[in-house]
């Protein structure tokens, strides 16, 4: 682990993709960079989007390990905030 915690947490569990990634990509446009944004999100498709999609924006994935604590099939990610994203709006 980073040593750091998150600037903010983010619960998507209720949601499905695309809306996982877009609600997530929003977030993360609110933080400065370099700061960490935890997202709980559903296992399956969430699981694996949310994560791909930030790494393709130019974000870090420090984190993404099951959180039983949570619930059922629940996952944790930290995403690093990288320079990709100026603002929360969608480009």
């Amino acid at each position: 682990m980073t040593g750091r915690s998150p600037a903010a947490r983010l619960d998507l569990r209720q949601h499905v993709c695309p809306v996982t990634w877009v609600k997530a990509r929003i977030a993360m446009g609110r933080l400065p960079e370099g700061a960490i944004l935890e997202v709980l999100l559903r296992e399956g498709e969430p699981r694996e989007n949310v994560p791909r999609s930030a790494a393709e924006d130019g974000h870090r994935v420090l984190l993404l390990e099951p959180a039983p604590e949570e619930g059922a099939g629940t996952w944790r990610a930290w995403l690093e905030r990288g320079s990709a994203v100026e603002d929360g709006t969608w480009p």
